[in-house]
């Protein structure tokens, strides 16, 4: 098998598990549910700037509850299986697309639910739809390295989310910044240049993760 055709069979691997084991899905859609309800008897519709705010948080948040089970639900044996079906390289970027691919997911859905509770307030809404696919993919990308870490560290997702919210927080805050731009028709100078900046950083974290894993693999 090619590295595609691995790659392939490992993301429809988690994809299958995924779908017999539902009860994670669903807690994790049960959190955004209940937790966008809660902002809504709070703020009802608030300012744009408190509502994109609000989302981006909310996403933070998602993106650790849905991608700290990515390696810390593999075992040991099943770790050694893969090992010997597998590079590191291909693994690891299985993981990473599988979970951009849930993300993305769960992304679109809390958009979704945050009109349907929150209101409306964009300008351009393309340009937002757009910005939460890429957001939500980049969350991922950097969770998805640290639960290798954590779980490689026989740590739980806790160790995870106090690694990644110093490295998180300059992103979410670029997130912010770029999806301000939704919101107001004053064209905002040095926009592509900011998301060019974010690809960049997707790009780095995937280089990363190509580069160490295989260290952690070893293991």
């Amino acid at each position: 098998m090619n590295t595609l055709q691995i790659i392939y069979a490992l993301v429809k691997k988690d994809l299958l598990l995924e779908i017999r084991q539902q009860h994670s899905f669903y807690g994790v859609l049960l959190y955004v549910v209940s937790t966008i309800f809660v902002l809504f008897l709070a703020m009802g519709s608030p300012e744009p700037e408190v509502w994109n705010g609000l989302f981006w948080m909310i996403q933070l948040f998602v993106c650790i509850n849905a991608v700290a089970k990515s390696f810390l639900q593999e075992s040991r044996g099943r770790m050694l299986y893969f090992y010997s079906i597998a590079g590191p390289r291909d693994f690891v970027l299985a993981k990473l697309l599988f979970n951009a691919i849930l993300m993305l997911v769960m992304s679109l859905m809390s958009l979704l639910l945050f009109l349907l509770l929150m209101g409306n307030p964009f300008i351009y809404a393309y340009k937002f739809i757009g910005l939460v696919c890429l957001g939500g993919i980049s969350l991922s990308l950097v969770f998805t390295f640290l639960a290798a870490i954590a779980a490689k560290a026989q740590q739980n997702a806790a160790l995870m989310a106090i690694m990644g919210f110093p490295v998180i927080i300059p992103q979410v805050l670029l997130l912010m910044k770029i999806s301000s731009t939704a919101f107001s028709s004053v064209i905002q100078a040095g926009q592509g240049q900011m998301i060019w900046l974010l690809v960049g950083l997707d790009a780095m974290v995937i280089v990363l993760a190509t580069i160490l894993f295989p260290f952690l693999w070893k293991d």
